[in-house]
């Protein structure tokens, strides 16, 4: 029984350009989940020091805004995907606005509550959108590899 390969035609083929693109706006992005993930662990190892909440939601803040500047990069970078491939993009780029939200609200409620100490009061919304980015994440990648898979061999 003979396999079914795909045609020269029918296997999308970007130009060197586009994939350098690609790649580095999804290192941008890794990046910024890496900066997401350290702003948001280390006040939970170091909870008497003051100085580490505030330079922990400045961590979070800027790994939010790069993973979502990286996402938005990578959607305009990819514009010969397919419609499918190009609407799990936008997906991720819903998860870099989750932790954005996410970080707007630790601002927030640091200088509303002030410097009353650590505790969910300060960084509950930020914990409950940083996981929410994070399933929307893992859904948007799961779907995307398998896109693209579905794309290279019909």
């Amino acid at each position: 029984m003979k396999y079914h390969e795909p045609s020269p035609q029918s296997t999308p083929r970007r130009s060197p350009e586009t994939e350098r693109r690609l790649r580095a706006a999804e290192n941008c992005a890794t990046f910024g989940l890496l900066l997401v993930c350290v702003g948001l662990v280390s006040p939970f190892f170091s909870q008497s020091i003051g100085w580490v909440m505030d330079v922990s939601k400045w961590i979070y803040t800027a790994g939010a805004l790069i993973y979502l500047g990286a996402r938005i990069a990578g959607v305009v970078a990819d514009r010969g995907a397919s419609m499918r491939v190009r609407r799990l993009r936008r997906m991720e780029g819903w998860a870099g606005v989750c932790f954005c939200v996410g970080a707007f609200f630790w601002l927030f409620n640091f200088y509303r509550f002030g410097s009353l100490g650590f505790g969910l009061k300060v960084i509950g919304e930020t914990v409950t959108f940083t996981l929410a980015g994070a399933v929307i994440q893992i859904i948007a990648s799961w779907l995307l590899a398998s896109a693209l898979r579905k794309e290279i061999n019909p």
